[in-house]
């Protein structure tokens, strides 16, 4: 399960980059059909990584990625509203999102493929 996690939030880490370098560029907001894209793969991630955590228990490092996941999907849910109500995204948002994101990417790739 936390191979299909990682696969997930690299997909989503691929959109999220490229929406981002596009908003830092002045093309924001960005498409929808990517901003859902976006959405649903790292949503699936989460997924993924949840149940994985349940089978293995909670308390582990792998817990950790996940619990750093959901603060990042709540920025992701404060720049949809933004989004949807047609106001400028934050950019220090953006980057905090993307960089919670990246942190707990790189926290689950260690839980994976490094930890005994």
């Amino acid at each position: 399960m936390f191979n299909y996690a990682v696969l997930l939030f690299a997909a989503a880490a691929v959109f999220g980059l490229y929406m981002a370098v596009q908003h830092f560029r002045g093309r924001t907001p960005p498409p929808a059909g990517v901003a859902i894209l976006h959405g649903l793969l790292a949503v699936s991630g989460v997924i993924a990584l949840l149940l994985g955590v349940r089978d293995i228990g909670f308390g582990t490092t792998h817990t950790w990625a996940l619990g750093l996941f959901v603060v990042a999907a709540l920025g992701g849910l404060f720049l949809v509203s933004h989004h949807m109500r047609q106001k400028p995204l934050p950019n220090g948002v953006i980057i905090i999102h993307g960089l919670v994101a990246v942190v707990a990417f790189l926290v689950l790739l260690t839980a994976v493929y490094l930890a005994p």
